[in-house]
């Protein structure tokens, strides 16, 4: 008999690559063309992986909404322009062990994989095309077609376009709101202690793993479970 179809859903940034550097970087030249001091790292480090709108709404309450569209726009602006300069391998580099791992897990036929980031899509394509690793993803949900995490959008839309039934789904993230997300779509969370948010924070995570070499072995016992 075969096994059904599975899917594996990644987190981006925090989880797949690390891209702080340009995060920090662009939101204080958002902050700045205002005249307003950025926030501390840890705070902007905080909101990665919600919608950029979002995010600046959390980090910026106190601006008005034509204000903090403007932080929005000149992190845009920066955050391609310090991509541009320094390309995808340099901005965004992948975390150790991870390419070995998405290739290992590609190769296994009943086995999917997808995305789902608080990116949009034209971040996304110029990061996966960066890496090669477009192929690898049979799913990919973004932004520009989602509310914010943790809203289980992404994860339905991902379910519904493999065909994979929500209990041989997993979310593979480094931040609550990955695991928030998970946990709202009825799939199981497994977070990543290497991001952006304490794994102590992550509670609603099934799973932590600290080494992406140990993924591969997590998710062969959540599948063995199912049988």
């Amino acid at each position: 008999m075969s096994r059904p179809l599975r899917l594996v859903i990644f987190d981006v940034d925090g989880t797949l690559v690390d891209s702080q550097g340009d995060i920090l970087a662009a939101m204080r030249v958002g902050f700045a063309e205002l005249g307003e001091q950025a926030p501390e790292k840890k705070e902007i480090l905080g909101i990665v992986g919600l919608s950029l709108d979002v995010a600046v709404a959390r980090l910026a309450p106190h601006l008005p909404a034509d204000a903090r569209a403007r932080i929005v726009e000149g992190y845009k602006a920066a955050y391609m322009g310090l991509r541009a300069k320094a390309g995808v391998e340099r901005s965004s580099p992948l975390y150790p062990h991870a390419r070995a791992t998405l290739e290992a897990l590609h190769r296994v036929p009943e086995t999917l994989l997808g995305v789902a980031t608080g990116k949009s899509a034209r971040g996304l394509d110029k990061l996966l095309d960066g890496h090669d690793l477009r192929s690898y993803f049979v799913t990919r949900q973004v932004a520009d077609h989602h509310p914010s995490k943790p809203h289980p959008s992404m994860i339905r839309a991902a379910l519904a376009e493999t065909g994979v039934a929500p209990e041989n789904a997993v979310m593979v993230g480094d931040t609550s709101f990955d695991m928030e997300m998970a946990q709202a779509a009825g799939i199981t969370g497994i977070g990543v202690s290497w991001g952006y948010h304490r794994p102590e924070t992550l509670t609603a995570a099934a799973r932590i793993v600290e080494d992406f070499r140990d993924l591969a072995g997590v998710l062969d016992e959540f599948w063995s479970g199912l049988t």
